[in-house]
């Protein structure tokens, strides 16, 4: 199945990075956690940053003014092999708490602080998946409902009818495939099957400037 960013909020590009060269800087992150938020990794900027791979694909949609604003590393296996429900990504990290009218619902993640934005901000961002190990249908590949980026922001009692409305997917990958998502779209994951070392590093880009005093916590 072929996808289109536009029509179904989602592509997918075959071998676009060296996957041991990520794993390389990456080494030091800790893996017993669900998913680890990256700040300060050296050498991670070069390669999701402006003129690298990562950023060509999302400059389609954002344009050469696209950064990236956050980094987080999922490290799925057989010690942490979890589940997450059907949801939309609504939350991003900035560097601190400042009170702007319609950013609401402040979390701290890890040491980063995280609001959930005006929804519109959130439409026009681009979350890239770096697929760093091999994701085949039993090792719980990501799960989408093609086109639900369209809906707007939905209600958890409207996640069921979104899913019957749109279908679902299963995002295949190889080690140093990409897939690109609209930020908003409707997701979830399994656990896997057979559990095996299953890394994805999770990237997202804005064009955006934030309100006010609000800056972006950045990678």
């Amino acid at each position: 199945m072929s996808f289109s960013f536009e029509q179904d909020g989602a592509e997918f590009y075959n071998n676009q990075i060296d996957a041991s060269d990520f794993l390389s800087i990456l080494r030091p992150v800790p893996s017993e956690r669900a998913g680890a938020r990256l700040k300060g990794i050296v050498g991670l900027s070069e390669r999701i940053g402006e003129n690298s791979r990562p950023w060509e694909i999302v400059r389609k949609h954002l344009g050469a003014n696209a950064q990236p604003v956050r980094a987080i590393l999922f490290d799925k296996n057989v010690e942490t092999n979890w589940s997450l429900d059907w949801h939309q990504d609504r939350t991003i990290a900035v560097a601190k708490r400042k009170e702007v009218s319609g950013f609401k619902n402040w979390t701290i993640k890890q040491g980063i602080q995280h609001v959930e934005p005006p929804f519109e901000l959130l439409a026009d961002m681009v979350t890239l998946r770096i697929h760093l190990d091999d994701v085949g249908p039993d090792n719980a590949p990501l799960r989408i409902a093609p086109g639900s980026h369209k809906l707007g922001r939905l209600a958890e009692d409207d996640y069921a009818s979104a899913i019957v409305q749109c279908g679902e997917a299963e995002c295949l990958a190889k080690s140093g495939d990409i897939w690109s998502y609209s930020t908003p779209i409707l997701h979830a994951s399994k656990s896997a099957v057979r559990p095996q070392r299953r890394r994805v590093l999770q990237v997202d880009y804005s064009s955006s400037s934030l309100p006010a005093d609000l800056q972006w916590a950045g990678i």
